[in-house]
């Protein structure tokens, strides 16, 4: 972690997985707690889970500072939205590739981050699935038309050649795990994802 901060990330990305609502198991709030102990970079924590009303007390007393759930949990989204709210940290609106745009439209003014997974939830290391770009295009318009529009979030299959073209349809985070971690050079990798110059319709 100390590396990745290092080498310029700003914001650190941590998917809570529950062996539930995907088949996989990840990361505890007692190890966001550890990492919290030796950076003060922003936690931004993604959960896959059936029912995130049960980890939004821990989490928070872990140091995440943002809390994006799915749109798919079994808990209602207001309900969830209140919680981390009630703790003082941003929550964001997670949606699975088959999910269309419309099922996060009604709480997009409640929220500080809408995250159209790119890939489907659950394991790392897959590739960007291209319709993502046109969910992003599209909530890039509806929230323009916000006073205070929520980010919009990319994560799955983030490369340096990727990333451009979600910058262009209106992507303003991208999470980059693979292209980041399994790189000799993760500066280098950072600064062509915050800056890329130019992009290929054709990648």
């Amino acid at each position: 972690m100390k590396r990745i901060v290092a080498a310029g990330a700003d914001l650190l990305h941590f998917d809570v997985m529950d062996g539930d609502f995907v088949s996989n198991f990840a990361i505890s709030p007692p190890f966001i707690a550890a990492v919290r102990e030796i950076t003060d970079v922003p936690f931004d924590v993604h959960i896959m889970v059936t029912h995130p009303l049960r980890y939004i007390d821990a989490l928070a007393a872990a140091g995440a500072d943002l809390i994006t759930f799915h749109i798919e949990s079994a808990d209602k989204p207001d309900e969830v939205i209140s919680a981390i709210r009630a703790h003082g940290l941003k929550p964001g609106l997670a949606f699975c590739p088959k999910t269309p745009v419309s099922s996060v439209t009604p709480y997009l003014s409640k929220i500080d981050l809408v995250l159209p997974m790119s890939v489907e939830p659950g394991f790392g290391g897959q590739s960007f699935q291209r319709n993502t770009l046109e969910k992003i295009e599209t909530l890039h318009h509806r929230v323009q038309e916000m006073t205070q529009p929520p980010d919009i979030s990319v994560d799955g299959g983030v490369t340096t050649e990727i990333a451009p073209l979600t910058i262009q349809c209106g992507a303003t985070i991208l999470v980059a795990g693979t292209a980041i971690f399994r790189s000799q050079q993760p500066e280098a990798i950072i600064q062509k994802l915050r800056t890329p110059a130019t992009y290929d319709e054709n990648v």
